[in-house]
């Protein structure tokens, strides 16, 4: 062969490689997150290079720039009209960046904001060894009850590694909401899932407890995000692309190039519906929804309590997001197949999480039942598939992490010889003993009963009234019933704490940091704010309220 025909064959083969395009990346438009993956990996480095003395300090502040940062970034894009005239898709059609995606972003920040303050309190535990601790084990590695873990709590060790964790959780949530295509929605429902897994088994008190709740957390959500990865293949093989827009065109039978291919699958709707469905099931699974809430008591009542007050805030604001962005861009077309689904599962979570709460003994695992029956109330401005449905699911969410953050922040406080006391019967009288923390509490127990002039009633009223005006009016009707029953369990609560006589060694309350003051004076004054003077933020939801397609 001469060198002549070799160097054509060269060239013919090396021709179609030069024409890769580089990939086009909004960097500004993609800031919020990528200022939160930066601290992450800021924070691994920092475990790798500082001496442990220094590292809590510079964690924190690490974190906590990277918050208010990644925050002002999103109100930036927001102020820059990236939530209405401007919004569009980035990163290669990977990421939406519109109205939904910025006002659930804001609220995870400002959740993992707060949230962080819980995780950095370290004045509840008395003093080990002359160190203050915090709610994290001294050692992850080390098994419970160990002569390493009895060295390592004696040396004052703590697990500074909770910081970077947290924030990349934080960034996966920030992408989950804003995914444009199916392949980054199940990447960002990874790095968020993991680092929560990890921290559910690291509380300092009751480890092997922790460690349960992580396993059955990591097992199920292993489950979780298998369907949810099958889903995605099924949907893939129905419509030939993982992209929102594509799929939503090939559901409408509006896509403009059907090659026999493609015309052979698009026939299949057992594809799409089953493909929808699982996909559906593994956001569901996140939210808590019944019958896909198995984890939840398990894991609120096991992780430790900061962690389990994010968890709960943040997690949902994420996986609904992604939620309505499934249902209202990619799936609007099978709205008659997805809407009496939902139905069913708003009706059971709803009654479900509102009757089970009653018969709780511990406050954590009430608060877990509660938050399954708010899963329920969620769900119900979700099936409302109207404009005003998508505004109220935002609002509600909102006011909803703010609440949950500042009751478990609460819980942290209550304490006795073993640690936090989270048996209801140690929080009688609580009342008397303190009464500034019983009052702040009766005010979260308030807003979660969607009690008026709080937060809860605001975006429970929210809700029901889109869902009525959706036709969905037997809904409002199930979900006042089932706001009934738990305003039941909630009173209750408020009765033990004022009403009833406290034992006399019953647990103390212990006083907290400024973190902690912080992260509960936030949770009230947002509880009150959007309770009595609702509309600026019910008109904010509704202008961030239209998803780009």
């Amino acid at each position: 062969m001469s060198a002549s025909a070799v160097h054509s064959l060269w060239t013919t083969a090396a021709d179609p490689i030069s024409k890769i395009d580089a990939p086009k990346i909004e960097y500004g438009q993609l800031s919020p997150t990528l200022i939160v993956v930066g601290a992450a990996i800021v924070g691994v480095l920092i475990e790798a290079v500082l001496p442990r003395k220094s590292r809590y300090y510079a964690q924190v502040f690490v974190s906590v720039v990277a918050l208010v940062a990644a925050f002002a970034a999103v109100v930036a894009l927001a102020a820059g009209g990236y939530a209405t005239t401007k919004s569009g898709i980035a990163a290669m059609g990977a990421i939406a960046v519109d109205g939904p995606a910025l006002f659930l972003q804001g609220t995870i920040l400002l959740a993992g904001l707060v949230g962080l303050f819980t995780f950095a309190e370290r004045r509840l535990d008395p003093a080990a060894h002359g160190n203050r601790v915090d709610s994290f084990a001294a050692q992850a590695a080390a098994v419970p009850g160990s002569d390493s873990e009895k060295a390592a709590v004696k040396a004052g060790f703590t697990t500074t590694e909770v910081f970077p964790l947290l924030m990349f959780a934080v960034a996966g949530m920030l992408i989950f909401p804003a995914a444009n295509d199916l392949l980054t929605l199940f990447i960002a429902l990874e790095v968020f899932s993991l680092p929560l897994y990890l921290m559910c088994a690291l509380a300092r008190r009751k480890r092997l407890m922790s460690q349960e709740a992580a396993v059955k957390y990591f097992l199920l959500g292993a489950f979780a995000s298998a369907f949810t990865l099958f889903g995605i293949a099924l949907l893939y093989g129905y419509a030939g692309s993982v992209s929102y827009a594509t799929i939503a065109q090939v559901v409408d039978g509006t896509v403009p190039d059907v090659t026999p291919a493609l015309a052979d699958t698009m026939g299949n709707d057992a594809l799409l519906l089953v493909g929808a469905a699982m996909i559906v099931m593994g956001l569901l699974f996140k939210v808590g929804a019944v019958p896909f809430h198995m984890w939840t008591p398990d894991v609120y009542q096991g992780a430790p309590t900061p962690l389990t007050g994010f968890m709960a805030a943040a997690t949902k604001v994420a996986a609904f997001g992604a939620l309505l962005r499934i249902l209202y861009v990619v799936l609007p077309g099978l709205r008659w197949d997805w809407r009496p689904v939902l139905w069913g599962v708003a009706i059971v979570t709803m009654l479900g999480g509102a009757i089970v709460a009653i018969t709780q003994t511990d406050i954590k695992r009430l608060l877990a039942y509660s938050s399954i029956a708010h899963a329920g109330f969620i769900l119900a401005g979700v099936i409302a598939a109207t404009p005003s449905g998508v505004s109220s699911v935002l609002f509600y969410l909102g006011a909803y992490s703010f609440v949950t953050i500042g009751a478990f922040a609460v819980v942290t406080l209550v304490r006795d010889a073993g640690g936090e006391a989270t048996h209801l019967s140690k929080w009688a009288g609580l009342g008397r003993r303190s009464p500034l923390v019983a009052a702040v509490f009766a005010v979260f127990l308030l807003a979660f009963a969607g009690i008026p002039l709080t937060s809860g009633f605001a975006g429970k009223f929210a809700v029901f009234k889109a869902a009525a005006e959706g036709g969905a009016g037997p809904l409002v009707v199930v979900g006042v019933i089932s706001s009934a029953i738990a305003a039941f369990f909630y009173i209750r609560v408020i009765v033990l704490m004022f009403f009833s006589e406290p034992n006399p060694e019953g647990p103390t309350v212990a006083v907290p940091s400024p973190l902690t003051m912080t992260a509960i004076g936030v949770g009230v004054a947002v509880t009150l704010v959007l309770g009595v003077a609702p509309q600026y933020f019910l008109d904010l939801a509704s202008q961030a309220g239209v998803f780009v397609r």
